[in-house]
Protein backbone atom coordinates (compact mmCIF):
# COMPACT_ATOMS: atom_id res chain seq x y z
CA UNK A 1 0.00 0.00 0.00
CA UNK A 2 1.33 3.34 -0.91
CA UNK A 3 1.33 6.44 0.64
CA UNK A 4 -1.88 8.07 -1.43
CA UNK A 5 -3.72 4.86 -0.30
CA UNK A 6 -2.41 5.02 3.01
CA UNK A 7 -3.89 8.58 3.44
CA UNK A 8 -7.16 7.84 1.62
CA UNK A 9 -7.75 4.72 3.96
CA UNK A 10 -7.39 7.25 6.90
CA UNK A 11 -9.45 9.51 5.61
CA UNK A 12 -12.01 7.20 4.85
CA UNK A 13 -12.04 5.77 8.60
CA UNK A 14 -12.71 9.72 9.49
CA UNK A 15 -15.50 9.94 7.32
CA UNK A 16 -17.06 6.87 8.24
CA UNK A 17 -16.85 7.66 11.94
CA UNK A 18 -18.12 10.96 11.39
CA UNK A 19 -21.14 8.89 10.14
CA UNK A 20 -21.56 6.05 12.20
CA UNK A 21 -21.26 8.52 15.56
CA UNK A 22 -22.62 11.61 14.00
CA UNK A 23 -20.14 13.30 15.58
CA UNK A 24 -17.34 16.02 14.10
CA UNK A 25 -13.91 14.01 12.84
CA UNK A 26 -10.77 15.09 11.63
CA UNK A 27 -7.29 14.19 9.81
CA UNK A 28 -3.98 15.55 10.98
CA UNK A 29 -2.72 18.13 8.99
CA UNK A 30 -2.30 17.57 5.42
CA UNK A 31 0.68 18.51 2.92
CA UNK A 32 -0.91 20.57 -0.96
CA UNK A 33 -0.24 17.03 -2.15
CA UNK A 34 -2.27 15.02 0.15
CA UNK A 35 -5.09 17.82 0.17
CA UNK A 36 -5.52 16.74 -3.36
CA UNK A 37 -5.66 13.72 -3.46
CA UNK A 38 -8.31 13.65 -0.98
CA UNK A 39 -10.51 16.46 -2.79
CA UNK A 40 -10.35 14.41 -5.48
CA UNK A 41 -11.42 11.14 -3.57
CA UNK A 42 -14.42 13.09 -1.79
CA UNK A 43 -15.97 14.74 -5.04
CA UNK A 44 -19.28 12.87 -4.58
CA UNK A 45 -21.17 13.06 -1.74
CA UNK A 46 -20.09 10.75 1.17
CA UNK A 47 -23.03 11.60 3.63
CA UNK A 48 -21.39 14.21 5.64
CA UNK A 49 -19.32 17.55 4.95
CA UNK A 50 -16.15 17.85 4.15
CA UNK A 51 -14.11 20.82 4.76
CA UNK A 52 -10.15 21.75 4.17
CA UNK A 53 -9.17 23.86 7.21
CA UNK A 54 -6.11 25.50 8.50
CA UNK A 55 -6.52 28.27 10.93
CA UNK A 56 -7.22 30.77 8.07
CA UNK A 57 -7.98 31.18 4.38
CA UNK A 58 -4.73 31.28 2.63
CA UNK A 59 -3.88 28.28 4.76
CA UNK A 60 -0.80 25.87 2.79
CA UNK A 61 -1.17 22.93 5.66
CA UNK A 62 -4.62 22.05 6.36
CA UNK A 63 -7.14 19.49 8.28
CA UNK A 64 -9.88 17.40 6.78
CA UNK A 65 -12.95 18.06 8.84
CA UNK A 66 -15.97 15.60 8.30
CA UNK A 67 -19.13 17.47 9.74
CA UNK A 68 -22.11 15.93 10.43
CA UNK A 69 -25.62 17.92 9.22
CA UNK A 70 -25.22 19.56 12.54
CA UNK A 71 -22.34 21.13 12.42
CA UNK A 72 -20.46 24.11 11.72
CA UNK A 73 -17.45 25.32 10.53
CA UNK A 74 -17.48 28.63 12.70
CA UNK A 75 -18.71 26.55 15.96
CA UNK A 76 -15.62 26.44 18.67
CA UNK A 77 -15.77 22.50 18.20
CA UNK A 78 -14.66 23.07 15.17
CA UNK A 79 -12.45 25.71 15.56
CA UNK A 80 -11.19 24.42 18.73
CA UNK A 81 -9.45 21.56 17.03
CA UNK A 82 -6.28 23.90 16.39
CA UNK A 83 -4.13 26.27 18.53
CA UNK A 84 -2.23 29.12 18.11
CA UNK A 85 1.19 28.74 19.92
CA UNK A 86 2.51 32.37 19.98
CA UNK A 87 6.37 32.36 20.40
CA UNK A 88 8.32 35.16 21.06
CA UNK A 89 12.03 36.49 21.88
CA UNK A 90 13.06 39.14 23.65
CA UNK A 91 14.99 42.54 22.68
CA UNK A 92 17.85 40.92 24.68
CA UNK A 93 17.87 37.81 22.27
CA UNK A 94 20.54 36.19 20.59
CA UNK A 95 18.65 36.74 17.62
CA UNK A 96 17.58 40.31 18.41
CA UNK A 97 21.62 41.58 19.19
CA UNK A 98 22.77 40.04 16.15
CA UNK A 99 20.20 41.31 13.97
CA UNK A 100 19.68 37.27 12.55
CA UNK A 101 16.12 36.71 12.24
CA UNK A 102 14.87 33.57 13.24
CA UNK A 103 13.36 31.21 10.25
CA UNK A 104 10.36 29.03 9.51
CA UNK A 105 12.79 26.64 9.59
CA UNK A 106 14.66 27.40 12.80
CA UNK A 107 10.65 27.18 15.07
CA UNK A 108 10.23 23.61 12.55
CA UNK A 109 13.17 22.09 12.97
CA UNK A 110 13.04 22.89 17.12
CA UNK A 111 9.55 21.89 17.15
CA UNK A 112 10.53 18.21 15.34
CA UNK A 113 13.60 17.90 17.62
CA UNK A 114 10.92 17.48 20.59
CA UNK A 115 9.27 14.26 18.42
CA UNK A 116 6.68 15.73 17.02
CA UNK A 117 5.82 14.51 13.91
CA UNK A 118 5.45 16.85 11.01
CA UNK A 119 1.04 16.15 10.29
CA UNK A 120 0.52 17.80 14.18
CA UNK A 121 2.50 21.03 13.07
CA UNK A 122 0.23 23.54 10.41
CA UNK A 123 1.60 26.72 8.74
CA UNK A 124 4.35 28.64 11.21
CA UNK A 125 3.44 32.44 10.24
CA UNK A 126 6.86 33.85 11.36
CA UNK A 127 7.54 37.92 12.55
CA UNK A 128 10.52 39.58 13.06
CA UNK A 129 9.71 39.43 16.84
CA UNK A 130 8.47 35.89 17.13
CA UNK A 131 5.99 33.71 14.97
CA UNK A 132 2.14 32.06 15.39
CA UNK A 133 2.26 28.09 14.86
CA UNK A 134 -0.36 26.15 13.96
CA UNK A 135 -1.19 23.02 16.01
CA UNK A 136 -3.43 20.25 16.70
CA UNK A 137 -5.35 21.33 20.12
CA UNK A 138 -4.10 17.72 21.17
CA UNK A 139 -0.70 18.58 21.46
CA UNK A 140 -0.86 21.91 22.42
CA UNK A 141 0.00 21.40 25.81
CA UNK A 142 3.05 19.44 25.11
CA UNK A 143 4.66 22.21 22.95
CA UNK A 144 3.82 24.26 25.75
CA UNK A 145 6.17 22.56 28.53
CA UNK A 146 8.72 21.18 26.36
CA UNK A 147 9.41 24.63 23.31
CA UNK A 148 11.79 26.57 25.05
CA UNK A 149 14.44 27.90 21.94
CA UNK A 150 14.94 27.84 18.47
CA UNK A 151 18.16 28.67 17.22
CA UNK A 152 19.64 29.13 20.21
CA UNK A 153 17.46 31.54 21.06
CA UNK A 154 14.84 31.67 23.98
CA UNK A 155 11.10 31.79 23.65
CA UNK A 156 8.16 32.79 26.02
CA UNK A 157 5.11 31.27 24.69
CA UNK A 158 1.61 31.85 24.93
CA UNK A 159 -1.45 29.33 24.13
CA UNK A 160 -4.40 31.32 21.89
CA UNK A 161 -7.39 30.22 20.29
CA UNK A 162 -7.61 30.56 16.15
CA UNK A 163 -8.91 33.45 15.82
CA UNK A 164 -6.06 35.63 17.45
CA UNK A 165 -3.88 33.93 15.15
CA UNK A 166 -1.46 36.98 13.41
CA UNK A 167 -1.68 36.86 9.67
CA UNK A 168 0.81 38.61 8.32
CA UNK A 169 -0.30 41.14 5.18
CA UNK A 170 0.76 39.94 1.58
CA UNK A 171 0.19 42.75 -0.48
CA UNK A 172 1.28 40.91 -3.59
CA UNK A 173 3.46 42.26 -6.68
CA UNK A 174 1.83 42.87 -9.52
CA UNK A 175 3.50 41.17 -13.03
CA UNK A 176 3.09 41.70 -16.55
CA UNK A 177 4.18 39.69 -18.99
CA UNK A 178 3.08 37.92 -23.08
CA UNK A 179 2.92 34.65 -23.31
CA UNK A 180 2.56 32.19 -26.41
CA UNK A 181 -0.22 30.54 -24.63
CA UNK A 182 -2.48 29.51 -21.44
CA UNK A 183 -0.87 26.65 -21.02
CA UNK A 184 0.04 25.57 -17.51
CA UNK A 185 4.13 24.97 -18.21
CA UNK A 186 4.19 28.29 -20.10
CA UNK A 187 2.47 30.33 -17.09
CA UNK A 188 4.80 28.53 -14.67
CA UNK A 189 8.12 29.47 -16.82
CA UNK A 190 6.31 33.33 -16.82
CA UNK A 191 4.98 33.26 -12.91
CA UNK A 192 8.82 31.83 -11.62
CA UNK A 193 11.18 33.05 -14.29
CA UNK A 194 11.68 29.37 -15.40
CA UNK A 195 12.80 27.85 -19.12
CA UNK A 196 9.84 26.22 -20.02
CA UNK A 197 11.42 22.89 -19.89
CA UNK A 198 12.15 23.19 -16.17
CA UNK A 199 8.34 24.65 -15.96
CA UNK A 200 7.14 21.39 -17.57
CA UNK A 201 9.45 19.14 -15.44
CA UNK A 202 7.89 20.74 -12.29
CA UNK A 203 4.48 20.07 -13.53
CA UNK A 204 5.60 16.30 -14.68
CA UNK A 205 6.84 16.25 -10.95
CA UNK A 206 3.69 16.72 -8.98
CA UNK A 207 5.01 20.53 -7.55
CA UNK A 208 2.47 22.15 -9.63
CA UNK A 209 -1.25 22.65 -8.04
CA UNK A 210 -4.25 24.63 -9.84
CA UNK A 211 -6.50 25.95 -7.40
CA UNK A 212 -5.79 23.56 -4.72
CA UNK A 213 -5.68 20.72 -7.13
CA UNK A 214 -2.45 19.07 -8.12
CA UNK A 215 -2.15 18.92 -11.84
CA UNK A 216 0.67 17.33 -14.05
CA UNK A 217 -0.59 18.22 -17.74
CA UNK A 218 1.68 20.64 -19.33
CA UNK A 219 -0.66 21.35 -21.56
CA UNK A 220 -3.89 22.27 -19.27
CA UNK A 221 -4.94 25.73 -20.14
CA UNK A 222 -4.94 28.00 -16.66
CA UNK A 223 -8.59 30.62 -16.69
CA UNK A 224 -8.55 33.53 -15.39
CA UNK A 225 -8.40 33.67 -11.50
CA UNK A 226 -7.03 30.78 -10.95
CA UNK A 227 -4.38 30.66 -7.72
CA UNK A 228 -1.28 28.68 -8.64
CA UNK A 229 1.31 27.27 -6.41
CA UNK A 230 5.02 25.73 -6.79
CA UNK A 231 5.72 23.89 -3.88
CA UNK A 232 8.98 25.62 -2.69
CA UNK A 233 9.02 28.45 -5.10
CA UNK A 234 5.73 30.22 -4.41
CA UNK A 235 2.31 31.39 -5.66
CA UNK A 236 0.73 32.98 -7.82
CA UNK A 237 -3.00 34.20 -9.38
CA UNK A 238 -3.64 34.82 -13.25
CA UNK A 239 -5.45 38.41 -12.01
CA UNK A 240 -6.35 39.02 -15.80
CA UNK A 241 -5.91 37.41 -19.47
CA UNK A 242 -5.96 40.23 -21.85
CA UNK A 243 -5.42 40.92 -25.79
CA UNK A 244 -2.86 39.70 -27.97
CA UNK A 245 0.34 42.00 -28.83
CA UNK A 246 1.23 42.69 -32.51
CA UNK A 247 3.02 39.00 -32.16
CA UNK A 248 0.48 37.35 -31.27
CA UNK A 249 1.00 36.58 -27.93
CA UNK A 250 -1.12 36.77 -24.96
CA UNK A 251 -0.91 40.08 -22.39
CA UNK A 252 -1.22 38.41 -18.92
CA UNK A 253 -1.22 39.88 -15.48
CA UNK A 254 -0.03 37.78 -12.63
CA UNK A 255 -0.58 38.74 -8.76
CA UNK A 256 2.90 36.67 -6.97
CA UNK A 257 1.91 35.82 -3.17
Amino acid sequence: MNSDELIRGMAEDRAMQCLARNMVTNTDFLDAHQQSVLRLAFREPRGCGISFWGGYEDADRRIMVCLPDYADMEAEYVTGLLSVIRAEHSARSAASRTGRKLSHGDYLGALMGLGLKREMIGDILVRPEGADILVLSRVADYVLQNFSQAGRTNLSLTLLPVKELIVPVREGTLVRDTVASLRLDGIIASAFGLSRGRAAAAVRSGLVFVDHMECLETDRPVEEGAEIVLRHKGKVILEEVGGTSRKGRINILLKKL
